[in-house]
């Protein structure tokens, strides 16, 4: 398979440059790399989710109506942190809070619960929610068990 890609260490900003340009109602946060809907509307539950990028286009590629609100991308194959995650929750907050959709891999677990935490301080609403549908693993001794991917959608 061959890779199309500039430089690795920029291919993840390029990638969320490029939803933007693609996409006018959607805006970037780039110091954090979270994606975003520009018109947020404060009437109802804001969705977030995120993970690690390389698997494009998940997850930004599910911001939009009727969809996420925002999505937290981190480095390729890594969990975005949780100062990542607290930053597009504090972004994208309503009066009706927050809903994270958590994938099944410690780090995203860890690191968006963190991020909530520290939203929660704020007096910001978050709940969250973990997804682990894959039915491609088997819980064994050598997996972490299910983790979510389609049912992030």
């Amino acid at each position: 398979m061959k890779k199309i890609m500039n430089q690795p260490e920029s291919l993840v900003m390029e990638m969320c440059n490029g939803i933007v340009l693609a996409h006018p109602e959607l805006e970037l946060l780039k110091k954090y790399k979270v994606i975003k809907k520009k018109a947020m509307n404060a009437n109802k539950v804001t969705l977030i989710s995120g993970g690690g990028s390389g698997h494009e286009p998940a997850h930004a590629g599910l911001v939009g109506k009727g969809m996420l609100d925002a999505a937290v991308c981190g480095d390729v194959f890594a969990s975005p942190s949780q100062i990542q995650v607290y930053q597009a929750i504090k972004a994208t907050a309503s009066q009706k809070g927050t809903l994270l959709i958590i994938k099944n891999y410690s780090g995203d677990i860890m690191n968006f619960k963190n991020g909530a935490h520290l939203a929660m301080e704020d007096g910001i609403q978050v709940e969250y929610v973990r997804v682990e549908d894959d039915i491609a693993v088997e819980d064994s001794l050598y997996t972490v068990g299910r983790r979510g991917v389609a049912g992030v959608v």
